[in-house]
């Protein structure tokens, strides 16, 4: 039976926290949007429709949701370039995941050029079957983007387990119907309670946990 790893990116692959964050905080300030630590943290795993939905508290104008979004994704990859560092696990759970046969996807809110500057920088792009942005799909924690990754690798919604960082994440993974693995990168565990397993880093994930999400 084929069984399918879908990946986020960000907090889950690489930690680019404090990169999001200044490049936030940099594209809100001339347009006088409160941003915090706090804010951050709620919209993190969100793409930027959404974040700005929820930091403004209405639909923003297209024009003006594609103008911050330019100016925060430009800085954000300027300060990844040469910063990007896979997190702890990742490249051992990459290559055991493959040699166990199992499909891998990317599933992130993020636009096509930032998904581009990160694998490629940490040279993983062979590990996947499928890469899917869903920076044009409804946010976080609507299952949309897991659903369409699940269909460019041919399987349903079961046969796949998510990996997740954000709370948004793991509650659209569910809405997937897929198990999900949260990696507390990004928030405290108690926040990703709703997750089927929750570890500090994939460092302590092993093999006999993941089995038992596929049965």
């Amino acid at each position: 039976m084929l069984h399918g790893i879908i990946w986020d990116m960000d907090g889950v692959l690489v930690d680019t926290g404090e990169e999001h964050y200044l490049s936030w905080a940099e594209a809100l300030a001339p347009a006088g949007i409160p941003f915090s630590r706090e804010l951050f943290r709620a919209i993190f795993g969100m793409n930027n429709q959404g974040s700005l939905e929820y930091l403004t508290g209405r639909k923003p104008e297209p024009a003006f949701v594609a103008r911050i979004s330019e100016q925060k994704e430009i800085r954000f990859r300027e300060l990844m370039r040469g910063r990007a560092r896979p997190l702890p696990g990742v490249l051992h759970w990459l290559e055991r995941f493959r040699q166990l046969g199992y499909q891998q996807a990317i599933a992130t809110s993020a636009p096509h050029a930032n998904i581009a500057v990160l694998i490629d920088e940490l040279q993983i792009r062979p590990y996947f079957e499928a890469i899917v942005s869903g920076f044009d799909m409804p946010a976080k924690p609507d299952p949309a983007v897991f659903l369409k990754a699940a269909a460019q690798l041919g399987l349903g919604p079961g046969d796949c387990v998510v990996i997740e960082d954000s709370i948004a994440g793991v509650q659209g993974a569910r809405r997937a119907g897929m198990k999900c693995i949260a990696v507390a990168t990004t928030n405290p565990a108690e926040r990703l309670s709703s997750a089927d397993l929750v570890l500090n880093s994939l460092e302590e994930l092993d093999e006999d946990a993941l089995k038992k999400l596929f049965a």
